[in-house]
């Protein structure tokens, strides 16, 4: 029998469930790397055939490119493909070795004056990208870009000279926060959640947590969300919940939100799963192409969210 990277007989979620009906629009809608990372999550697929998928979208100089990140388009290596990249390898218990070399070195050539890293490299410039994405030419560091990479790196007790200035400009860029926005603070929290100075991170996200509710970065009600502003810059109705800052019972960000919250929050992200079985997008969508390839990475995130919180979904 042809190796798929998927059991032989996997288990099939019963019909109409959230699984069922996610399962058929990833066949139906997917790029091969999210058919292979749905396989993997709920089917018994297989790592490498993840690794596999995730291989074409790496380059020569160890970061990734060609649109893996779908609002940047074009061949040549970003941080916020190789960041994405370094959470499929994560996803997969693969965030190691050589490969990982590979991609510090690029990350190290790509680095600020101070060690982190920028939102987008300006080798962007002449291939297509998302308007609200900007390409400057000296580009300032970013934490949206570099505190999941950090945080990644040491949740995998990866070890590189990269990482010292890195990690030293998310402890400063974390704990220096005043005026913020959603997605900022959820950088924040991919960073803390594995930082290791476990009790310093812990004391940076209480006082994040009372940042959020203090600007009301999190809508707690979710069918009254006209009283939550949308922050300056971001979709109508692009609204954040308690599950988009915890995205797992395990985040420091859970405690920022009472069981009450966090179970309305979860039951708003099970109803938002669409006639056609995947999750929307809710930021700004700027090409057709680019929406549906993001669709089943936000609907495999979904129901990882959900599963986490013991949420049945199949």
């Amino acid at each position: 029998m042809a190796e798929t990277g998927a059991s032989p007989l996997p288990p099939t979620p019963p019909a109409h469930s959230p699984l069922f009906r996610a399962e058929q629009f990833v066949w139906l809608t997917a790029r091969v790397l999210e058919q292979r990372l749905f396989a993997y999550h709920f089917l018994n697929g297989a790592a490498d055939a993840v690794e596999t998928a995730l291989d074409a979208y790496r380059n020569e100089d160890g970061g990734y490119g060609h649109a893996l990140e779908p609002d940047l388009r074009g061949p040549v290596s970003q941080p916020l493909h190789t960041g994405h990249a370094l959470h499929v390898l994560d996803a997969i218990e693969r965030c190691g070795g050589q490969r990982v070399d590979r991609v510090c070195r690029y990350l190290t050539s790509i680095s600020t004056a101070d060690g982190a890293l920028p939102a987008i490299h300006p080798s962007q410039r002449g291939y297509p990208a998302a308007p609200f994405i900007p390409i400057v030419d000296d580009p300032p560091s970013s934490l949206l870009a570099t505190g999941p990479v950090v945080g990644l790196l040491h949740r995998n007790e990866v070890w590189h000279a990269w990482l010292f200035r890195a990690t030293d400009f998310c402890w400063q860029a974390v704990e220096s926060l005043e005026k913020s926005h959603p997605y900022e603070i959820e950088a924040a929290v991919a960073f803390l959640d594995s930082a290791p100075d476990r009790t310093r991170a812990e004391a940076a996200a209480d006082r994040l947590g009372r940042l959020v509710r203090e600007q009301r970065l999190a809508a707690l009600e979710p069918d009254d969300l006209t009283t939550y502003p949308v922050p300056p810059g971001y979709a109508p109705g692009e609204h954040h919940f308690p599950h988009d800052y915890a995205r797992t019972p395990h985040s420091l960000a859970r405690a920022w939100f009472t069981d009450d919250e966090m179970s309305r929050s979860l039951d708003h992200l099970a109803g938002e799963q669409q006639e056609d079985g995947g999750w929307p997008i809710n930021w700004r969508q700027w090409a057709p192409g680019t929406a549906l390839e993001a669709r089943p990475m936000v609907t495999i995130e979904a129901l990882s969210t959900l599963r986490s919180y013991g949420r049945r979904i199949g």
